[in-house]
């Protein structure tokens, strides 16, 4: 029969080889606790305060008016006519003035570019559809209207650059006429109907 204190003994062998591992818990030493508040009160301040409106340096940088094609002004807030007319007018018109033979019209020598500017006003502002006869040619396509989508100054800036270009020599349009011609057509729920609803360029 066993002894029961060499059992006992042998049993305090085992424990002492088969000990239960523990963990050395310290405490976190009192200046990274500091460290830790300062940089999350740091964090919360400097988001807080800054500019979320100013544009990032990474990226697309363009504005809302890039994108929309919006011509920016030139120097002194004066609106670039030329701008004007290469992001509304040139896909039809082209840029040497002449359109697209019997699709669009030609605006060099148009007797409409530089005919009455009020009547050249109302129809970039209020389009044109059906015939419309230009230098002794019917042209039956449509132009849209612009009023919607151009200021007053906009539309004086391209009519004066295009009655100015490709041998034009008609005089400039003004903002107050655009707006004169604006107030006289606001009725208007539908674009012009051509030669039949214009009259003459000069009348």
């Amino acid at each position: 029969m066993a002894d029961p204190s060499e059992e006992r003994q042998a049993a305090a062998a085992r424990a002492r080889e088969n000990a239960d591992p523990h963990e050395n818990r310290a405490p976190i030493p009192r200046y990274v606790l500091a460290m830790v508040a300062a940089l999350v009160a740091w964090g919360a301040f400097y988001i807080v305060t800054s500019e979320s409106e100013q544009p990032s340096a990474l990226g697309d940088s363009r504005t809302l008016a890039d994108l929309q094609g919006k011509p920016k002004s030139a120097g002194g807030g004066a609106v670039d006519g030329a701008a004007v007319f290469q992001a509304r007018c040139v896909a039809c018109h082209q840029a040497t003035g002449q359109g697209l033979p019997g699709v669009f019209p030609p605006l060099a020598g148009s007797e409409w570019v530089v005919g009455q500017e009020a009547r050249l006003a109302s129809i970039v502002l209020r389009g044109v559809t059906g015939k419309l006869t230009v230098k002794g040619t019917a042209y039956n396509g449509a132009m849209p209207a612009f009023a919607d989508q151009l200021s007053d100054a906009e539309i004086a800036a391209v009519l004066t650059h295009v009655r100015s270009q490709w041998g034009n020599t008609a005089g400039p349009v003004t903002a107050e006429a655009v707006a004169a011609a604006r107030t006289q057509t606001a009725t208007m729920a539908a674009p012009f109907d051509g030669d039949a609803a214009l009259g003459s360029p000069g009348g």
